[in-house]
């Protein structure tokens, strides 16, 4: 028999926003499915490879935005928002933050011919042209808005691949995206002194836990995305660049995240970026495993995980409502939620009360958070498969107002949590709490 012990007497901070997704479900132009998001209380949604499918190019990419280079950048008529301004809009007026991509989306077969993805002919003027999306989006310029965006991040995995022939989101050097990200950074932040300019999405550590994970890159490229981040580090910190937030994307389990944050956090802090924020704005752990009780467990899992580390944020790869393995929420023959969606309308009820209060004595592989209000709310999550029996010890809490459960045949269903933890499940419980009470 095991024991969690959650104490609603003792607050230990906020709860994060590592419940954020990447690419809002939407179809065309029917932003409808983002409701979806709205309900489950999702803070932010990361823009990137949401250009447009099958040759579209409406949204959000810089081409798509500025589509001829040679147009001055201060001219509002050289920008095109159409497309990017009704998404935009439908997200902030859902309650979810834009965490904005600068750059392009992801071209899959650069190996036949790349378009896109090739180093701005003139860094200065490429950032110029940000500065008007930025402008038009948060200061209203160009018959833009005033939306709350406060994340701008600079280019997505450059160090995809180190021979350029093959990197499907950079065909410069190393060394050409330090250079712009030095010259963007600089531009930017002077200009936005009061937002976050960051980046650059680093495709992983796998090297550091020897991470032999099918969904993230073979061996080869393991040291490169390593000797990438050594080669920027010591590139901003000899130029002086400001770097808000360091951005990284993770394809592998929930431990190696856990030991990677903290690997991130050992080599900002020893180039002397103690300040800046770690963001895992693209992760999906094991999405072969779309649509199963089991992905739901892990997925909601790596959230209660991720909620204490140091990461400030964190958006799953992704919330498209499409036909790969990488969009685990919506069935896209039916528009329906599939069970990782219900790990997010979990964790959602965490993020809504705001307050963690401490949970401890977890068995292995079974990840809990608690947090209050008025009320409490404590999810756990058993991503073991086999069944564990627990003793759940509240202290602070008078009796269970609502349970629900994630697991193989029953998803989101009423549950009575009568001490028994099924193998890969979610299990979400509201308390009425008594503020009073001392342990």
């Amino acid at each position: 028999m095991c024991k969690i012990k959650v104490d609603f007497t003792k607050q230990i901070g906020e709860i994060k926003a590592v419940n954020g997704v990447g690419q809002p479900p939407f179809l065309g132009i029917d932003f409808s499915m983002c409701d979806y998001l709205k309900k489950a209380h999702i803070p932010l949604s990361r823009l990137h490879d949401v250009g447009g499918a099958y040759g579209r190019n409406m949204f959000v990419d810089i081409p798509n935005i500025f589509r001829d280079f040679s147009a001055d950048p201060f001219d509002p008529d050289s920008y095109d928002f159409a497309f990017t301004d009704l998404l935009i809009t439908a997200l902030v007026e859902r309650g979810i933050e834009p965490f904005f991509r600068l750059g392009v989306s992801i071209e899959n077969y650069c190996k036949i011919k790349s378009y896109r993805i090739s180093p701005p002919t003139d860094y200065t003027k490429w950032s110029q042209i940000c500065e008007g999306i930025i402008k038009h989006y948060t200061c209203g310029w160009a018959n833009g808005f005033n939306y709350k965006i406060t994340y701008w991040e600079i280019w997505n995995e450059p160090d995809n691949y180190e021979d350029p022939l093959q990197n499907q989101m950079w065909t410069g050097t190393p060394i050409e995206y330090y250079k712009l990200y030095d010259v963007a950074s600089k531009y930017l932040k002077e200009k936005f002194p009061h937002l976050k300019i960051g980046g650059y999405s680093s495709c992983g550590f796998y090297a550091i836990t020897n991470s032999n994970n099918k969904f993230g890159a073979c061996s080869p490229r393991f040291q490169h995305f390593i000797e990438f981040l050594d080669g920027f580090l010591e590139y901003i910190k000899a130029h002086n660049c400001p770097l808000d937030y360091f951005s990284w994307h993770s394809y592998s389990d929930i431990k190696s995240n856990i030991v990677w944050s903290q690997y991130a956090r050992k080599r900002l802090d020893e180039n002397g970026y103690t300040n800046t924020e770690q963001t895992l704005n693209e992760w999906n752990c094991c999405p072969d495993l779309k649509g199963t009780a089991k992905h739901a467990a892990l997925t909601a899992g790596m959230m209660l995980a991720l909620q204490n580390t140091d990461i400030s944020s964190a958006m799953f790869y992704d919330a498209r409502c499409g036909m790969g393995i990488y969009s685990s929420m919506f069935d896209c023959m039916t528009y329906k939620p599939l069970p990782s969606y219900y790990s997010f309308v979990a964790f959602g009820e965490l993020y809504a009360r705001k307050t963690q209060v401490l949970v401890s004595d977890l068995p292995d592989s079974v990840y809990a958070v608690a947090a209050k209000d008025t009320d409490g709310c404590i999810v756990i999550a058993n991503t073991n498969d086999f069944e564990l029996n627990i003793t759940l010890e509240m202290l602070g809490a008078t009796v269970i107002t609502e349970c629900k459960i994630i697991k193989e045949g029953s998803i989101w269903q009423d549950y009575n949590f009568a001490n028994t933890l099924p193998s890969n499940s979610v299990i979400m419980i509201k308390t009425k709490t008594n503020i009073y009470a001392h342990a």
